[in-house]
């Protein structure tokens, strides 16, 4: 599974929850540990680097958290994301 985030999962001080933590958060609290991609850049300008090209070509945006699953769907949006970890949570924390 990989997570498509911009700059990181770090929260800035002050600042709303940064929705890439958000989404990384959930997963790893349902037991997943995905492959984190950094794919930089700002969504809202002309998809310049390699990572939001690749997010645009997958989904028609270039906004992330962007979660691809194993079985290759895709979950966007960070409370989706946490959503669906909530209820696919991995088999170690299944058992």
């Amino acid at each position: 599974m990989k997570l498509y985030v911009c700059w990181g999962t770090f929260q800035i001080k002050g600042a709303r929850p940064h929705p890439c933590r958000i989404a990384l958060e959930a997963l790893e609290a349902a037991g997943h540990t995905p492959e984190v991609v950094k794919v930089y850049g700002v969504a809202q300008l002309p998809d310049i680097t390699k990572g939001r090209r690749e997010v645009k070509r997958l989904t028609g945006t270039s906004w992330v958290p962007l979660l691809v699953t194993d079985d290759g769907d895709l979950v966007q949006e960070s409370h989706q994301i946490a959503r669906w970890a909530a209820e696919h949570p991995s088999d170690a924390v299944a058992a």
